[in-house]
């Protein structure tokens, strides 16, 4: 199992590629697999095998036009776990309710 991050937009189309970015994270969210978007990547949770042909179409639906794109991929693999895509922001978030709780810190 993995948590990927990846960031993919057309290259030469104007200053907004909202569009093009909606349809990729589309492609990803009708995958079923756990994922999240943040305002510079789409995170996705799965083995490779699962992943890496979700990250193809939503690269294939934005170069659809016949545009040159830009794709970058990062992956924390770590076999044997699942539920990461959540679970590394909740053991940090513990981490920092710990440290506020010690130093009285709300």
């Amino acid at each position: 199992m993995a948590v990927f991050a990846f960031s993919v937009a057309p290259l030469g189309a104007g200053e907004s590629v909202a569009d093009s970015v909606a349809e990729a994270v589309r492609i990803v969210r009708e995958s079923g697999l756990p994922n999240r978007t943040t305002a510079m990547f789409t995170e996705i949770e799965g083995d490779w095998d699962a992943v890496m042909p979700v990250i193809q179409r939503a690269t294939e639906a934005v170069g659809a036009g016949g545009h040159r794109v830009s794709l970058v991929i990062k992956a924390d693999i770590r076999p044997g776990r699942s539920g990461e895509l959540t679970g590394k922001i909740e053991r940090v978030e513990e981490r920092l309710a710990a440290e506020s709780e010690e130093t009285g810190h709300a």
